[in-house]
């Protein structure tokens, strides 16, 4: 597998109003990395998941994806990429209609999965998160904690080679957040690579993980076992 599941190279995001939201960013994130992306408000964190998840496109520079070039990808191959990515957003995104079974196994359906593939993978993904006696369930049954626990296993069925968390913890209580790190922290540890957005400053200071900093739209700080401010001067920035 290419070694580099993440690559921005120079990236400048203008938008039709003159925002500037990224100014010639460049990040690498290797295979089985866990890093955090951190920033204000408007530092430019979303603009650049939304990079990755190929929701934008830049003004200038290129993204890769496991060696693919998304900034230039068209419409019609987004799925074949969005196959090999989970994505975990805050506010879950679960479809209230269906069981936590069946959202679960939507997201096999929609990359057109074998139903015997679904009827196998599903029931490892909700037991792996920790939630397989609420598989008949449906979202407004669940808890905050226990939604955000369904969405992580929607986002893992499909067994991507990058999981990207966009504030994932936003709308949960710290014993809540801690659960859903720990989980994170585990499907990184069986090889997943994990990016995650995010603005909890003691969640980062506790993992010491790779912290990559935005301050409006400049890449400032790029730290290995990094906490969320500079008060550890040994870092460097990653090329």
């Amino acid at each position: 597998m290419y070694s580099k599941v993440v690559e921005v190279k120079n990236v400048t995001k203008r938008y039709p109003n003159g925002t500037v939201a990224l100014k010639n960013v460049s990040v690498k994130i290797n295979k089985g990395e866990f890093a955090f992306i951190i920033g204000s408000s408007g530092s430019g964190k979303s603009t650049l998941i939304k990079m990755i998840l190929k929701e934008e496109n830049p003004t200038e520079g290129d993204v890769f994806i496991n060696g693919y070039e998304v900034s230039a990808m068209r419409r019609k191959d987004i799925p074949v990429l969005r196959r090999s990515l989970g994505i975990v957003f805050q506010d879950f995104r679960l479809l209230p209609g269906k069981t936590v079974y069946e959202n679960v196994a939507f997201a096999m359906q929609i990359v057109e999965a074998l139903p015997k593939e679904i009827r196998r993978q599903v029931p490892m993904a909700l037991a792996l998160v920790g939630i397989s006696r609420k598989a008949n369930a449906y979202p407004g049954q669940l808890s905050g904690g226990e939604q955000q626990r369904v969405a992580l296993a929607r986002a893992l069925v499909n067994n991507p080679s990058l999981l990207v968390a966009d504030e994932p913890t936003g709308n949960l209580d710290p014993e809540n957040s801690w659960e859903i790190m720990r989980l994170l922290n585990e499907i990184n540890q069986r090889g997943t690579t994990v990016v995650i957005a995010t603005h909890e400053k003691y969640i980062v200071d506790a993992m010491r993980k790779r912290v990559v900093v935005l301050d409006k739209g400049i890449l400032v700080r790029d730290q290995q076992k990094g906490l969320y401010g500079d008060e550890d001067k040994n870092y460097q920035i990653h090329n």
